[in-house]
């Protein structure tokens, strides 16, 4: 377990490198791809109920997602993190502006006061935030296992997708017994189901 967590650390720091070596121009472009495969993919055409997320460092930007989705005529919900018990709590979101505040390391989070506890039970779509994948649907998030222990919660039905930049996607993620997979990975390329 050691050695993977060691090499989890590895990867991320190679995935760092690897954005950090992109052109705030190239990062733009590729995200901008990446939103265009993702607002014409079936399952999320289909969703009604929509779980999203707002990135963190070396992640997709989310923030263009979650205001165009909040435009539409969707269900929105964002989580908000307890840094101490390492739980996640899911709140539906109604306007970017005014519902989200600055949470734990600066990232927006739903504002308990402004919105609604929301439950897992009936998302259709789960976009899931990491910052390298494999073609598996193996996953290396930001190491608090949030998401990991979020994932197996969600309904079967509920599609878990990935947007990651091709630079993020590897050969091979090692992934422990307590680790998850997403179902399908958009880039700025492709779009990979999970084999």
């Amino acid at each position: 377990m050691e050695e993977n967590m060691e090499t989890k650390s590895e990867i991320r720091s190679t995935i760092a490198n690897r954005l950090a070596g992109l052109s705030d121009k190239e990062l733009s472009e590729r995200t901008l791809q990446i939103e265009r495969r993702f607002f014409e993919f079936a399952n999320f055409l289909e969703a009604n109920i929509a779980l999203l997320f707002i990135s963190r460092l070396h992640e997709v930007p989310s923030e263009n997602i979650v205001r165009n989705c909040l435009g539409s005529k969707k269900i929105i919900i964002l989580p908000k993190f307890k840094a101490d018990k390492f739980e996640v709590k899911l709140f539906k979101v109604d306007n970017f502006d005014s519902d989200l505040k600055s949470g734990p390391n600066g990232v927006l989070e739903p504002d308990p006061h402004r919105c609604k506890t929301a439950s897992l039970d009936f998302i259709d779509i789960a976009i899931i935030p990491g910052i390298a994948f494999d073609e598996k649907g193996g996953r290396i998030g930001s190491g608090q296992g949030y998401y990991d222990r979020l994932i197996p919660k969600l309904p079967s039905t509920a599609r878990k997708v990935a947007l990651a930049f091709e630079c993020q996607i590897i050969n091979h993620v090692p992934m422990e017994s307590h680790d998850r997979h997403v179902d399908i990975i958009i880039s700025e390329r492709r779009v990979i189901y999970k084999i």
